[in-house]
Formats: C-alpha cells, sequence, structure tokens
C-alpha cells in the first residue's frame, strides 16, 4: 500500500504487480457498487409498501417518497402528436436501478383520443407493467384522467359495463363530444381545437369512469385526476365530484389489483374536503418555481410565492380512515409551454424565467440539476413534511433541445444518447429515504 502520493516508476517494471491492483481495484469498485445496490434493497425491505383494501400513512408516504414522474412510459407507437417514446429498454434498465415504488403519467391521452380503440394500445402497455412487476411487484403505475377532449372522441365506442355502472341501458353508441361540454360556453375551444370536459354532464362521467376503469383493469393503482377545478367550472361543492369518485373507488374495490385506487389531483385550494372527508388519497401540484432576481435562469422554492402548496394542504380524514393536519403531497415538474417572454424573468407568473418548470430545469447543467434535486428535496422536508417532491424521469419540454423534445433522467449512454444524467442523483436520494 502506498504511504505518500509519490509515484514510483519501479510498479511499471512489474507487470505482475500491476495486474494485482488492477484486479484490486477493479474489486473495491464493484464492491462498492454492489454494497449501494445491497443497501438499496435493505432499505427497501425495512420500508413498508404493502396495502390492501386501505393504506395507512405510513405505507403511503413510503410510496411518495419514491415516486417519479414517467410521462407516457406505458404508451407504444405515437404518445402525443408526432412524437415517439424512445429508450424504452433504457428506462426498464433504469427503474431496476433506481427502484421507484410510484410511476406517474405512465399512461393517458391529451387529445387523440381514438387511439384507444387499438387494441395494441393495452396490451402493449399490459406487458409493460409485467415486465416491472417480474422484478417488483409492488410498484404502483398511475394513469390520467385530463381536463381536456377532443372530438376525435366521438370515435370512441362506450363499453356495457360503462352504462351498466350508471343504471342506464347498454346501447352502441360512441361517446359525444359535444355533450361533455359546458352548456354555458365555459371554457369550450380552451385548448385552441379541443375543451375542458363539464363533470356536471353526464356524458363527461362516463367518459371518465371508461377511462378509470380501462387503466384499473390494466393494472394501475393510482389514478392522476388533473386539473379538477377547470372540470368542476359548474360543480363548486364538489357533488359531482365526489359521485364520480365514489364510483371510481368503489369500482376499484373489486377490480383494482390490491383492491383499491390512489387519486389525486391538482389542487390550487389546498384539497378537495368534502364533510371532513377527502376526496383524495394524496393532493397535488406543480412545483411553482420563484426565479431569482439578478441571477438568470436560477430558481428556487419558497412558502407563499404564487399559489404553491407548502404548508397549504388542507387537514382532513383520508379515503383511508386515517385523520391528519395536512394531507400528503407530491409536488412535480409541470409542463405547460413557453411564455412569449422567454428568458424574461417576471415573477407574477407561473413560468419560471418564461419556460414551464420542466423545460426550466432541462436547460440548467448537469450538476446545476442535480444540486438543485438535492436541495430541492432537503428544502421541502425541512419547510413542510407534509410534501414529497416526485423525481423529474420523462417528460415533455418545449425549450430548444437535442433529445427528441423530451426530458430524460436517464444516464447518458449509447442505450440512450440523449439523456440527461439525473439517474444515480435520484438513486442515492432515494436511498437516503
Amino acid at each position: 500500500m502506498l504511504t505518500n502520493n509519490k509515484f514510483d516508476i519501479r510498479r511499471l517494471q512489474r507487470p505482475w504487480l500491476v495486474a494485482a491492483n488492477l484486479i484490486f481495484v477493479a474489486g473495491i469498485v464493484l464492491a462498492a457498487t454492489s454494497a449501494a445496490q445491497s443497501a438499496l434493497e435493505d432499505k427497501q425491505t425495512k420500508q413498508e409498501f404493502a396495502f390492501d383494501g386501505k393504506i395507512s400513512r405510513e405505507v403511503l408516504e413510503n410510496y411518495l417518497d419514491r415516486s417519479v414522474t414517467m410521462a407516457y412510459f406505458l404508451v407504444t407507437g405515437k404518445t402525443e402528436g408526432n412524437r415517439e417514446y424512445d429508450y424504452r429498454e433504457d428506462d426498464l434498465r433504469m427503474i431496476n436501478n433506481i427502484q421507484p415504488k410510484f410511476i406517474g403519467r405512465a399512461i393517458y391521452r391529451w387529445n387523440g383520443e381514438s387511439r384507444l380503440n387499438d387494441s395494441d394500445f393495452w396490451s402493449e402497455a399490459e406487458e409493460l407493467i409485467a415486465r416491472v412487476h417480474a422484478h417488483d411487484d409492488e410498484v404502483i403505475f398511475q394513469g390520467c384522467l385530463f381536463e381536456t377532449i377532443s372530438p376525435d372522441v366521438n370515435h370512441v365506442s362506450i363499453p356495457g359495463w360503462v352504462f351498466e355502472e350508471f343504471g342506464l341501458r347498454p346501447e352502441e353508441r360512441t361517446f359525444l363530444y359535444e355533450d361533455m361540454l359546458s352548456q354555458k360556453g365555459k371554457f369550450v375551444n380552451h385548448w385552441g381545437r379541443s375543451s375542458v370536459p363539464d363533470i356536471t354532464r353526464l356524458e363527461t362521467q362516463l367518459w371518465f369512469f371508461y377511462l378509470a376503469g380501462g387503466y384499473i383493469h390494466l393494472g394501475c393503482e393510482a389514478l392522476h385526476l388533473g386539473q379538477v377545478q377547470l372540470m368542476g367550472m359548474h360543480d363548486p361543492d364538489l357533488t359531482e365530484w365526489s359521485t364520480l369518485v365514489s364510483r371510481i373507488r368503489k369500482y376499484a374495490k373489486i377490480h383494482a389489483r390490491r383492491h383499491m385506487v390512489l387519486l389525486d389531483a391538482h389542487v390550487p385550494t389546498g384539497g378537495m374536503v368534502v364533510n371532513g372527508v377527502s376526496l383524495l388519497d394524496f393532493n397535488s401540484f406543480p412545483l411553482r418555481v420563484k426565479e431569482i432576481e439578478g441571477r438568470p435562469l436560477e430558481g428556487e422554492l419558497q412558502v407563499g410565492h404564487l399559489d404553491g402548496i407548502y404548508r397549504r394542504s388542507k387537514g382532513c380524514r383520508s379515503p383511508s380512515g386515517w385523520s391528519c393536519e395536512s394531507l400528503p403531497y407530491l409536488v412535480e415538474f409541470d409542463n405547460f409551454g413557453r411564455s412569449r417572454t422567454p428568458n424574461v424573468l417576471d415573477l407574477n407568473s407561473v413560468f419560471v424565467w418564461g419556460w414551464d418548470e420542466i423545460s426550466w430545469f432541462a436547460q440548467q447543467g448537469e450538476d446545476d440539476r442535480n444540486k438543485w434535486l438535492i436541495d430541492a428535496r432537503n428544502w421541502i422536508r425541512e419547510t413542510d413534511p407534509n410534501g414529497h417532491l416526485q423525481m423529474p424521469v420523462s417528460r415533455m419540454i418545449t425549450c430548444p433541445n437535442q433529445s427528441g423534445g423530451n426530458y430524460r433522467a436517464n444516464t447518458r449512454s449509447a442505450e440512450c444518447p440523449v439523456g440527461y444524467s439525473q439517474e444515480e442523483t435520484i438513486k442515492t436520494l432515494f436511498l437516503s429515504q
């Protein structure tokens, strides 16, 4: 063993010693890697991830602590518009490496509803779930019921079981776009050629129940309900939302893998609470990153910035029966496009230096991205322990990029040359839970 930092030329004259040293160093590296992996596995066995029919707060927060956003992971072929979801095999490798327990936004449609008629949409998603569950059958996949509907839904047939749930006689027809819209014209064409569905319309509830049931049949154990306040434009007392949520939970009790489904939504008011009981199992919201004046493209988290959820998640009795002063919540790197003034400071805007949150994040340097994840996770823990940072693994971006319009946390490699390389940082953060 060397006792100083001087290089000894005589070592080069001993090939057998050089080889021995190389083997010794390689062994150390391999042992360290194996130790880290074993530590993660040991940590996992010490944590509790079991539930059936209801979920304790401890188990719920264990899942939230190991949550990631992997938009469209379960959607093969065209995802949204002309986008393709590439590098799925490397994603499967990464999942086995970082070992998430909750994979958010894994399957959904943002318009393009007729894709649901394609049997491959469902069967190939089911195969991907099976591949992940072969390694870890406790992983939860999340489907989404979003705040948009397009005329393309007119091509989707309504299954008999949807009619039957609502006490209606089954008939051979498709969903009707016009019957999902606000009769007062509110948020019609809100998204250009698509609209916000009105939760008070029966057709909207049929549609959402169809999506929920389909994703539950697939094996999803969580559903994100999107911007519930937009869709509840005519439901201020949450009467219609309460009815639909009750239907979904009743259906999940029979058909879900573990006899329940975890529901969440973006809640600008801090929750969906009716008579003291939350309609949601946990809340969620964008990070609401605040720009730092005088430091271009830098951002931080701050209590009270805009409508951020920090210290504002409402107390309630959870759907599983336990009470809390503040319901656990996730914050995520949201995507919603770019502003008309990119790279310009505006502290009153939800855009971060003119970009949505994930596009802003993607433009940081690799080291800065890794540091920001660590700092954000620590800040949330210290500031509001009810909050949990959902790690960004894959999401669409709108900033200039050479990664096919997607941010990906994968370690950059030949198998994923467009990776942004946050994979090992995320793994380390999961290990430290």
